[in-house]
């Protein structure tokens, strides 16, 4: 009895499709669905990227950290919590950070539609532009969702999407030290390459979250201990804390 070969390959080239979509729509390094920025341009910039925000309970202790340590970071803002916290969205540029596009209400942009992704960045933009003044520059996804057509919804507002190189997993953080534990490749990697003299090509993108996108004034108490610990001790490493914007920023001639 002879089988048609297409019988038995599709239900494998379906399996393998759908892998290299997920593949595509999570890895943080992965380019199928469009250009992403995941790591920096020196192996001694450390761009700390913060999510979920403004969170009225904890951005400010956050932006008190950072001042300590003269360290600029990155924050992508929700728009609904922008909305809802002007005056602190004005208070991290004015303090140098840099304000990102994090959507207007944090979905899952694999699972909504070319138009609706289209709204969320646009209102997110609006939410963000009213308090500014100025649109952001950069966007990342909730949870690093990508899709097909999101390149094309970032490049319309001119967008460049923004994901990671270590992801710790703060917002389940049940300790300090569980956290602190969980950010220590940083540190391993700048210590590796001042030990042998091997020079990275780039260095890290730090996620992590000042607020929620379930509720505001969301306790994130362990990432500020974590972020205590490991801050004068990347300086201490030799790491220069910088912008997204920074990170990528072509070195002067």
């Amino acid at each position: 009895m002879l089988v048609n070969p297409w019988i038995v390959a599709a239900p494998v080239l379906a399996a393998a499709g759908a892998g290299l979509t997920a593949y595509a729509a999570r890895y943080p390094h992965a380019q199928l669905f469009g250009p992403v920025i995941s790591r920096t341009n020196s192996p001694w910039k450390l761009a700390i990227t913060f999510d979920d925000g403004p969170n009225p309970s904890m951005t400010p202790k956050f932006l008190e950290l950072l001042a300590r340590h003269n360290a600029r970071a990155t924050f992508f803002l929700i728009g609904r919590n922008a909305r809802q916290c002007p005056e602190l969205v004005r208070e991290l540029a004015a303090r140098g950070h840099v304000v990102g596009n994090h959507t207007q209400t944090h979905p899952n942009l694999l699972r909504t539609g070319p138009l609706r992704t289209g709204d969320e960045l646009r209102r997110c933009q609006d939410s963000v532009g009213d308090a500014l003044g100025a649109a952001p520059k950069f966007f990342r996804p909730p949870w690093g969702f990508r899709s097909p057509w999101l390149a094309s919804a970032a490049g319309e507002l001119n967008l460049r999407t923004v994901m990671w190189s270590l992801l710790p997993g703060d917002w389940r953080a049940p300790t300090d030290q569980w956290l602190i534990r969980r950010s220590a490749p940083i540190a391993d990697r700048a210590r590796h390459a001042a030990r042998t003299g091997r020079r990275r090509s780039a260095g890290d993108v730090l996620c992590v979250h000042d607020g929620s996108h379930h509720r505001q004034n969301a306790d994130r108490s362990h990432t500020f201990a974590a972020l205590e610990y490991w801050l004068p001790r990347w300086r201490d490493l030799g790491l220069e804390f910088v912008t997204i914007e920074e990170a990528v920023r072509a070195p002067a001639l």
